[in-house]
């Protein structure tokens, strides 16, 4: 239920692009093409089991631990509050 300005299901339609936002995001982060044996990052043997179940990676688990870490999230906001509008 929305309020005030606002029409029913406004809200659920902002969950919903904020979702499939970050899934656009995370299928862009995926990786394509050919795997590696070794980590592009730190040049270490990315583990079998790793590019199994990952086809196509060619970053050891722990730089793709670093790399998750220096994702930049969107800043859109949503939510369109009062308080959000004055800035």
């Amino acid at each position: 239920m929305a309020g005030g300005w606002t029409r029913d299901g406004a809200v659920q339609d902002q969950i919903d692009d904020t979702i499939r936002d970050a899934v656009e995001a995370a299928r862009a982060r995926l990786q394509a093409g050919e795997g590696s044996d070794e980590c592009d990052d730190c040049g270490e043997p990315i583990a079998r089991r790793r590019r199994l179940a990952l086809p196509g990676t060619r970053t050891c688990v722990i730089c793709q631990s670093i790399r998750d870490k220096q994702v930049v999230h969107s800043a859109i906001n949503r939510r369109g509050s009062k308080d959000s509008q004055l800035r």
